[in-house]
């Protein structure tokens, strides 16, 4: 008898044993999901944000705009591999690889991706609205990105889409053509050779179309569809008599900017440029952005958003720091004499002559207050002891 029930009580703790295996097994298959989904969660959190940043070629200004942005992200922290991991991205000019660059970033694992240049920004922007969940999309260095159909409002500095925000900078061509009317009364033609195909140059050439006829004076242009015809479109203009030639934001003439500067030496014609880079090789006056110190800003407003700033609360407004360098030395050979007023000189931040190079101290640009952004400290938890 006592066996018997031993036997039976055996049985019983074996189907118990048997029922509890079988319970926890179907649980824990039942909880699969949101185990996964916690590893996940942890990897997602642990791993370092990764940004794109995309650039449509190799030019100086956007060379440096590239430069201050990472240099504003790692003073905030985010430094390559050590607060964050980048991969860059360069068209060197050519759209059809710009379009392939753009379908690649929006495809994949990113938290931000950083546009520098009208035409990377465009590229990106069209494929990513394409996507059910689009990604963080951040421009910068672009002339006019209210023209660039993008979806950004220039007289509503907050209707953009809510994954979409950056800052624009108007070239300050007014200023420009003002100063060299001011130097050359008798200036009347300033020639310009540009791409139709970029918006940033559509964008600066209209304005100098108003410009010009305020001032009394007369627009030539040329069109060169690749960086190649922009030497011999120069020269063109040249053979038509103008009396300055203009280098405007455009990416395709930039390239060719060397070739276009030779040409009007060798006819004894200043070169007047909108990207202050230009004096370095040999513009006699370049009043344009400082696209560094626009870079800079864009870094930083990058890093804001990776430390949980809503990019619908960015406005998109225009921003141009305005820097002026001269070149003296292109006085030398010009067939109508120039002088340089003192006033002028002493407004440039760098100044080429037969000594070479030299920086004077001018006021940083400021920031507008739009543009700045305080991350806000939580408030503590309450408990109920408080």
């Amino acid at each position: 008898m006592a066996e018997t029930n031993l036997t039976q009580n055996f049985s019983r703790l074996s189907v118990g044993i048997i029922a509890i295996v079988v319970v926890s097994s179907i649980l824990l298959w039942a909880d699969r999901g949101s185990r996964s989904g916690a590893i996940i969660k942890s990897q997602t959190e642990n791993r370092l944000p990764h940004i794109a940043i995309v650039q449509h070629a190799s030019i100086d200004p956007l060379d440096d705009g590239v430069r201050a942005l990472q240099a504003a992200l790692e003073q905030r922290g985010f430094g390559a591999n050590v607060g964050a991991t980048y991969t860059l991205y360069n068209a060197q000019g050519d759209f059809a690889t710009a379009n392939t660059i753009a379908k690649t970033v929006i495809s994949d694992n990113l938290d931000l991706i950083m546009t520098v240049s009208t035409l990377s920004m465009q590229t990106v922007a069209s494929a990513n609205r394409l996507l059910t969940e689009p990604k963080k999309h951040l421009f910068g260095i672009t002339t006019d990105p209210f023209g660039a159909g993008i979806g950004v409002s220039r007289e509503r500095p907050l209707d953009h889409p809510p994954y979409l925000a950056g800052v624009g900078s108007n070239s300050p061509i007014r200023e420009l053509f003002q100063m060299i009317k001011r130097i050359k009364p008798e200036l009347k033609r300033i020639g310009l050779v540009w791409n139709p195909a970029e918006a940033n140059s559509e964008a600066s050439t209209v304005l100098a179309r108003a410009v010009v006829k305020e001032l009394d004076m007369e627009l030539v242009e040329g069109n060169a569809e690749n960086s190649s015809a922009a030497g011999e479109v120069a020269k063109a203009l040249i053979s038509r008599g103008v009396d300055v030639l203009w280098l405007s934001t455009d990416v395709t003439t930039t390239t060719a900017r060397d070739v276009m500067i030779k040409a009007a030496r060798q006819a004894g014609i200043p070169v007047i440029s909108s990207l202050p880079s230009s004096a370095d090789s040999g513009a006699l006056i370049a009043l344009g952005s400082s696209y560094y110190d626009v870079g800079f800003e864009q870094g930083q407003m990058a890093a804001d958003i990776l430390e949980g700033r809503d990019m619908a609360t960015i406005p998109v407004i225009n921003w141009t720091p305005v820097a002026l360098r001269l070149n003296l030395t292109a006085l030398e050979g010009l067939r109508s004499p120039w002088v340089i007023p003192q006033d002028v000189q002493d407004r440039a931040e760098v100044i080429f002559d037969a000594n070479g190079m030299r920086k004077q101290d001018v006021p940083a640009p400021a920031v507008p207050e739009a543009l700045k952004w305080q991350k806000q400290t939580p408030p503590p938890v309450r408990t109920d002891d408080t």
